[in-house]
């Protein structure tokens, strides 16, 4: 995992890596509150889920300093990634008109 995120590129690294743990993010959503569907167990332990509320704050702020959304960079990222992409447009691509 991540340890800081500095720039749009560790964002991008950090919603990737959410991914690859299986995890459906949502960036306004706290990490304590994930849950494993099949267990009912949470998702993270409390350093864990605590780690990775950081890593989302850091993300904010990184996003707001460069005028990135958060929302659109981790949207892509989901669509890309599960194939959707093919059948939603990414939030990059212009609407047609």
């Amino acid at each position: 995992m991540i340890t800081e995120i500095k720039t749009l590129d560790d964002v991008k690294e950090f919603v990737h890596q959410l991914m690859a743990e299986g995890l459906n993010y949502h960036p306004d959503d706290d990490f304590d509150n994930y849950v494993n569907m099949q267990t009912g167990d949470p998702s993270y332990t409390p350093a864990e889920a605590l780690l990775r509320n950081q890593l989302n704050d850091q993300c904010f702020r990184v996003c707001e300093a460069a005028g990135a959304d958060i929302y659109d960079i981790s949207m892509e990222i989901f669509l890309k990634e599960t194939g959707l992409d093919e059948f939603i447009p990414l939030p990059s691509q212009a609407l047609p008109e």
